[in-house]
């Protein structure tokens, strides 16, 4: 009922996730011939997806990367073989059907094919693109001509140019306020850069292997988290102090597999999740802050190799099921499947343990003001009061929609009517308002015993 069949996915060899996913929609690269399209579809229209899908096009070539805006989740951005950037704005409802003339023929298809803008600046094709973490409408672009812009795509204009590679770029990736940016090249090297000066601040070999190595900030511990191979081919990742980057806090070897690995974080739990390209199983540890940095937690198995994969926003996460992170997970043969993270525990109340703060999806500043100096915080917010506030809104639906006992029967009776959604959403609840009746009578039973010290 959670998945997605029947998908043409894109063929290419170029080592993407080939999707991306936010609480409204799914998108993924499509297989077209004339140029590059992907799929966009509303998140809860599950099942066979087809050919006749709903789809933007309008790229000349095809599509290497997309990636939805951190902010606002009707923007979407792609980068393709046609060395351009294009920012596509999604309506609520989905993609629009048009009508469509072929062979003296009209037909009703779901298409987008005028974007918001088109960022012309690369004179090669696009690989990789990248939404800044705090400062609204700030996107970098990776490409094979050895450059990385960093766009204002309000403006359509280039915030910055950055020309310190002498090979092509494999990945970029912006550390938590978005003061940094860290990539890896072809060189194997690894470069700590200021996106809006180019000054590179570090730089060190970082794998020695020759396939793509990936990058991803570990935030909370200020560390760098890398992803290669060895000169014996061996895939590995390693742990960097972003200040020297001279040798590695730990370099450890994952297993001989061929396919790149793609790191994860959870900045929230300082969990790293490792899953490779043609891998089935999904490897995560802990990260710590001092020796031995690392440690091992567990691995998802699965038979079927994973093509690509992307992961949803923490603030969407179901809060009732103790899930700490979310895949979703897409099949060569075309299916898209979500995969949850849940720590084991019994669903008897809200484990707000489990949910510290997390980014709230709001901008703490504005392009031209980062692009000045400022830097700040990403915005942190609190899931668990919001599935509080859910609940109780789906219990009086609920409640309202059912259909009414007569006063004369039993608690009983009124029980049995409920339905299990239901039992258990009145349940929670029922455990939230006796955990706050607790901490009022503590509280009172203090200015009691205040009161009778007094007399």
């Amino acid at each position: 009922d959670l998945c997605y069949e029947s998908i043409q996915i894109a063929k290419n060899a170029f080592d993407s996730s080939y999707c991306s996913v936010n609480s409204k929609f799914i998108a993924v690269i499509l297989s077209s011939g004339g140029g590059g399209s992907f799929l966009v579809l509303p998140k809860d229209h599950t099942g066979r997806i087809g050919v006749k899908c709903p789809r933007v096009v309008g790229h000349r070539g095809p599509i290497l990367d997309i990636a939805w805006s951190p902010f606002n989740e009707n923007i979407i951005a792609s980068g393709s073989e046609d060395h351009t950037i294009r920012i596509w704005h999604i309506p609520d409802e989905g993609i629009p059907y048009v009508i469509k003339k072929q062979y003296d023929e009209e037909e009703r298809v779901q298409e987008l094919s005028e974007p918001v803008t088109i960022l012309n600046g690369h004179v090669r094709r696009v690989n990789m693109i990248v939404w800044h973490p705090t400062a609204n409408n700030v996107l970098a672009s990776s490409s094979y001509d050895m450059s990385i812009i960093i766009w204002n795509t309000t403006e359509s204009s280039i915030l910055n140019k950055i020309n310190c590679h002498k090979l092509p770029i494999f990945c970029i990736a912006f550390n938590n306020d978005g003061s940094l940016l860290a990539t890896t090249c072809k060189d194997k090297m690894l470069r700590i850069i200021d996106p809006r000066t180019s000054d590179v601040k570090a730089e060190g070999v970082c794998h020695y292997g020759l396939k793509g190595a990936r990058v991803t900030f570990a935030g909370k511990i200020n560390k760098i988290v890398t992803t290669g191979f060895s000169k014996r081919s061996e895939r590995q990742f390693a742990i960097w102090n972003p200040d020297d980057l001279n040798e590695p806090n730990k370099m450890e070897v994952v297993d001989s597999g061929t396919g790149i690995l793609f790191p994860f974080y959870d900045d929230d739990r300082n969990i790293l999740y490792l899953a490779g390209k043609g891998d089935g199983n999904i490897r995560f540890y802990e990260l710590i802050n001092k020796p031995p940095f690392c440690y091992f937690l567990n691995q998802f198995k699965s038979s079927s190799p994973q093509q690509g994969l992307t992961t949803i926003s923490k603030r969407h996460l179901d809060v009732s099921k103790c899930e700490i992170f979310r895949f979703y997970k897409l099949y060569s043969q075309g299916y898209l499947e979500p995969l949850s993270m849940i720590v084991p525990r019994k669903y008897d109340h809200i484990q707000a343990d489990l949910y510290p703060l997390t980014h709230a999806g709001i901008p703490s500043l504005e392009a031209v003001e980062w692009y000045e100096g400022t830097d700040k915080p990403p915005i942190l917010k609190s899931i668990t009061e919001d599935a509080v506030d859910e609940y109780r809104v789906r219990a009086k639906s609920m409640f309202a929609a059912s259909k009414p006992v007569e006063r004369n029967k039993s608690n009983k009776d009124n029980v049995e009517n409920m339905t299990k959604d239901q039992l258990i959403i009145a349940f929670k609840l029922q455990q939230q308002e006796i955990e706050k009746l607790k901490k009022e009578l503590s509280i009172k039973d203090q200015e009691i015993k205040k009161l009778k010290e007094k007399c």
